[in-house]
């Protein structure tokens, strides 16, 4: 007969009753409405009421683009070693332990390789609650090898981007990494292998600076902040007043720095599309019929 049994956890100290609601909903810092998270989930973490597309962390991106959230990850145990031994108000070893620890990666890339609509593609997201997924040494390398690793299978490469730009406590080293991963870049395009890079909110710094913006096809999320330096900055160097909605990807596309802008739950069936296309199999699919 437990049904009619008050449970404890329902009472405070008081012995007040109390109702559970943390975490059951969540505010859109858009349009201020209150969504039901199952809702939100379901809606791929897009406001149902304002279309804003909330930040996800880079396994959810796996997970819905990918086939059945399916997938080989790679290179997962790489590390920085901290090569300046730096600190400002902390050190950065602490940084570092702290970011692994709250995100359980290594680092802030995630390189997998899977199936987006029975394709077989190679995929990194970068994680932005790794550090603001800002660009080191062992982004460089990650992203490097699986670009390498592309070009050696010869599957498509989708590079999911957000990232406040280079880490700047690993100084000069992290600058390198545009060269090193636009350079494996070149040897990709050069092979006529298809790279699909894909901006999310934000993107900024060194990584709008080099492989961000060195794809066959850029796509941006609707709403995502793109650029390098921020607002505030062009503004205090040119003295003009920029325009509305300035560096957000519905202007930058309007501009030609962007290809397209796609919804989330849109991305996929995007991405197979272009995909289809740069093969030459939608070619093919058109010129089938006249030849009936």
């Amino acid at each position: 007969m437990s049904w009619f049994k008050r449970n404890s956890n329902d009472v405070d100290a008081s012995g007040e009753k109390t109702v559970k609601t943390e975490g059951l909903w969540v505010k859109c810092e858009e349009c201020r409405k209150i969504i039901w998270k199952k809702e939100l989930d379901a809606n791929f973490k897009v406001c149902t009421h304002c279309g804003r597309h909330f930040r996800i962390d880079a396994r959810t991106r796996l997970d819905q683009l990918l086939d059945g959230g399916e997938y080989e990850e790679f290179d997962a145990g790489l590390s920085s070693t901290d090569p300046l031994k730096f600190s400002d108000l902390k050190s950065y070893a602490d940084r570092l332990r702290t970011a692994q620890r709250e995100t359980g990666l290594k680092d802030c890339v995630v390189s997998a390789a899977g199936r987006l609509d029975g394709r077989e593609v190679i995929v990194c997201a970068i994680e932005y609650k790794f550090i603001g997924g800002s660009m080191g040494v062992v982004m460089g390398e990650k992203l490097a090898r699986g670009i390498e690793r592309a070009l050696r299978e010869r599957k498509p490469l989708i590079i999911i981007s957000a990232s406040g730009g280079a880490r700047m406590m690993e100084g000069a080293i992290s600058l390198m990494q545009l060269v090193k991963i636009s350079a494996a870049l070149a040897r990709l395009d050069a092979a006529g292998v298809p790279y699909i890079s894909v901006l999310t909110d934000p993107t900024t710094g060194g990584t709008t600076a080099s492989f961000a913006m060195l794809g066959d096809l850029n796509i941006g999320e609707p709403g995502a902040l793109i650029g390098f330096a921020g607002p505030r900055v062009i503004e205090q160097t040119i003295r003009q007043k920029l325009p509305d909605e300035f560096q957000k990807s519905e202007f930058l596309v309007q501009k030609g720095f962007l290809d397209a802008v796609v919804h989330r739950k849109d991305l996929k069936s995007y991405i197979s599309r272009a995909l289809s296309f740069m093969a030459g199999e939608s070619a093919a699919a058109a010129v089938a019929p006249a030849e009936n």
